[in-house]
């Protein structure tokens, strides 16, 4: 079992909650540092909203609360405000604000889960930062706050004091990069390994399959030629191998592309290899030989281009991220010692 120091002081963690709170966007993050505890990790978590008051989450069950967001009586080391479904409201919750703005004033690090950004742009927490949100609002968060810097495909963002994450699950990803930049990576490998998460899940928002992700596409053809994609990545899917099938003219396939999806044969057929390739890369040890012939690339140089085009990083970096949530590789760096390779494009210790 890996244990802390007994001398080390109890980190103090501070939920904000309010009526219409996404419960998992709370549950997550205290889970972990409920799971670290039985590790040695040494946190204490309360849960604080405006008022003291016991609040009813978005899925209608009730929330007991530990403290007054206003009167939280010591110095956080880590704040967590979670979002909810109902966010445009929540921001005009000038009662609310103030107690973000409250806590974040009395906490070494300010944690935003989901929709959660919202409310710390508006409480101006993000002016000038680098930030994410879940990925159905990253578009709503740069137009309504154009002083942040939105990372739409990043899972977690760290600039400064300041942290956000991704959709609900993300918080989860959030806490353990947390628990490893306070005790340690091996603390942090033992409560993913407990919950049954990734140390660091890979692939950034994007990682949700391509073929869930396209809209909805009205020509019978065309949605033929994307399952064929999608069943068999490694078959020919050449623009004339597609189009042959396809019984119609190259010229007109590409068409459909632009029309129905927005983008070229090409890209899309790109998306549906890395995707395999990334699966494969998640899941097993298989050469990287092997990976590039069964994901559609051929070779592992083109799987290689692809990556680096893609992500920014390269296929071996990809695998290490099952090693470590990445931020190890900061805190060695901030001591001064040999830095560890931080597979992330944007500099993130998590994606």
């Amino acid at each position: 079992m890996t244990d802390t120091r007994p001398d080390e002081k109890p980190l103090l963690v501070t939920v904000l909650v309010f009526p219409g709170v996404r419960p998992l966007d709370v549950a997550g993050p205290v889970e972990v540092f409920a799971s670290a505890n039985e590790f040695g990790g040494r946190y204490r978590v309360r849960t604080a909203s405006p008022g003291g008051i016991d609040v009813v989450t978005s899925a209608g069950t009730g929330l007991s609360v530990d403290l007054d967001a206003a009167h939280v009586p010591y110095i956080s080391d880590v704040v967590i405000v979670p979002g909810g479904p109902e966010w445009p409201t929540l921001i005009k919750d000038d009662t609310l604000l103030r107690a973000v703005k409250a806590l974040e004033t009395h906490s070494r690090r300010t944690a935003s889960v989901c929709t959660g950004a919202f409310l710390l742009a508006e409480a101006g927490l993000l002016n000038g930062r680098r930030a994410t949100t879940h990925w159905r609002f990253t578009g709503e968060l740069a137009q309504r706050y154009p002083q942040v810097s939105v990372e739409a495909d990043a899972l977690f963002v760290r600039d400064g004091s300041i942290m956000t994450s991704a959709g609900v699950s993300s918080g989860i990803d959030l806490s353990l990069a947390l628990v490893e930049e306070h005790r340690g990576v091996d603390l942090a490998r033992a409560v993913a390994k407990d919950m049954v998460v990734f140390m660091q899940r890979p692939g950034g928002q994007s990682q949700f399959s391509v073929r869930t992700r396209v809209p909805p596409v009205k020509q019978e053809v065309l949605r033929r030629v994307l399952d064929q994609a999608a069943a068999d990545p490694s078959a020919d899917h050449s623009l004339a191998g597609m189009a042959r099938r396809a019984g119609m003219s190259t010229r007109h396939l590409s068409r459909l592309f632009r029309q129905e999806l927005g983008t070229t044969p090409a890209h899309y057929i790109e998306q549906v290899r890395m995707e395999a390739a990334q699966a494969m890369l998640e899941g097993g040890d298989d050469p990287m030989a092997s990976v590039a012939r069964r994901s559609g690339f051929g070779s592992p140089e083109s799987l290689r281009r692809a990556f680096m085009r893609n992500m920014g990083i390269t296929p071996g970096a990809y695998r290490a991220r099952f090693r470590t949530t990445g931020v190890s590789a900061e805190i060695a760096d901030r001591a001064g010692c040999s830095r560890v390779p931080t597979p992330d494009a944007h500099g993130m210790p998590l994606a």
